[in-house]
């Protein structure tokens, strides 16, 4: 383990901590701590800042009841910055976002992650405005009976593959294990 007394405090006494969520990895905000902060941080096992505008000690959630559970905290390789991974409890935004970066500046669209809501959007989109060559655009053009056993099929390829799975490794309990004890 690394001594808190090695970490390099800025001329203010402040070192930055990346905030991350332990499980999904997102960054979920930047605060600044001092030692002391630090100190209650390490003994608390949850974060504690300092407000640089309020000048004075932050618990995070004190207020709001959105504690973030101190899993573990990594210095970089110049001990001048912190990431502290969190449980959180709640969102971790004072606004009631999962996390503070929610503002986008700026995403190439060929790196945008999967999502529902994005995968809704492009299909409301192909049946408004048609796209040539689109098999979606296909399905609206001939209705819903073509759609419907579209879906049909689709949905058999889901269970068969989830049925060989589960007894490919018959002792894994995953969440599709389930499935071999309908039949």
């Amino acid at each position: 383990m690394l001594d808190i007394n090695t970490l390099k405090f800025d001329e203010k006494g402040l070192i930055p901590a990346i905030v991350q969520d332990y499980r999904t990895k997102e960054v979920l905000t930047l605060a600044y701590m001092n030692r002391e902060s630090l100190e209650i941080t390490l003994k608390e096992k949850r974060t504690c800042f300092f407000s640089r505008s309020r000048q004075e000690l932050w618990r995070k959630g004190e207020t709001s009841g959105n504690y973030q559970n101190v899993v573990a905290i990594t210095a970089d390789c110049d001990l001048d910055a912190l990431v502290v991974e969190v449980d959180k409890v709640g969102p971790a935004c004072h606004t009631g976002n999962e996390s503070c970066f929610f503002n986008e500046v700026y995403q190439n669209d060929a790196y945008k992650p999967f999502s529902y809501e994005r995968l809704y959007e492009l299909i409301k989109g192909r049946k408004t405005d048609k796209k040539e060559g689109s098999y979606t655009t296909y399905l609206f053009e001939k209705g819903l009976d073509k759609i419907l056993k579209k879906v049909g099929e689709e949905s058999t390829e889901v269970i068969i593959s989830a049925k060989t799975a589960a007894n490919v490794r018959p002792s894994t309990r995953s969440p599709i294990s389930p499935i071999t004890s309908w039949y």
